[in-house]
């Protein structure tokens, strides 16, 4: 069974008080006692700030994509485009030179046919078929927004803001800790300037 008593481990609520600075300790100036103190309290508002603020802003994302996703598929339909043509080029102001083939797709808003290119694919020949996507006048269009990117945008707001929480209170804390540094350099210059002055006095004439 373990001691708490002398010669024994430290309950934990001691060794913890002892981390933090709390417990009092001759070996301990005071400064070092306003550091801990501070950090704490720093450490307490950082908790109590990036939560809500990391919620908040990934909720805003959140929602901003939702409704994204909402618009982009009321606006943009799935159709079967027909290759009427292949042997095509891409044009020279693409990025790169690139196959592609005439075909046919109807119209979401009247069904009406449109002719335009596409890049070719494996397997494209006359009278081949592939889903792509368009919008109402049957304009090509990417697919819409997946709701994965939502998720994946609001964990980024969330988490970005949560940094920029916790930015300037570690930014506080650095300028404490230095001017607490500062503060212990000087004492232990005038404690060794005091122990070369007893040095002196005490030395035999």
């Amino acid at each position: 069974m373990r001691r708490s008593g002398v010669g024994g481990a430290a309950p934990p609520m001691r060794r913890l008080r002892r981390r933090l600075g709390m417990e009092r300790n001759e070996l301990r100036r005071r400064v070092d006692r306003v550091q801990r103190a501070i950090a704490l309290a720093l450490l307490v508002l950082l908790l109590a700030a990036a939560p809500p603020v990391a919620a908040w802003c990934g909720g805003l994302a959140y929602e901003a994509g939702l409704r994204a996703e909402r618009h982009e598929h009321a606006q943009r339909q799935e159709v079967w485009a027909t290759v009427v043509a292949t042997g095509g080029i891409g044009s020279a102001g693409d990025r790169y030179v690139h196959e592609t083939v005439q075909a046919t797709w109807p119209r979401p808003a009247d069904g009406r046919t449109r002719t335009g290119t596409l890049p070719s694919w494996k397997g494209a020949a006359v009278g081949a078929r592939k889903q792509i996507w368009v919008d109402r006048d049957g304009r090509l269009a990417v697919r819409p927004r997946p709701h994965s990117r939502t998720v994946t945008d609001a964990v980024y707001a969330g988490g970005a803001a949560a940094l920029g929480v916790g930015a300037p209170v570690l930014l506080a804390y650095v300028v404490v800790r230095r001017r607490c540094d500062r503060h212990r350099d000087r004492m232990w210059d005038a404690a060794w300037a005091r122990m070369d002055t007893d040095a002196g006095h005490n030395r035999p004439s």
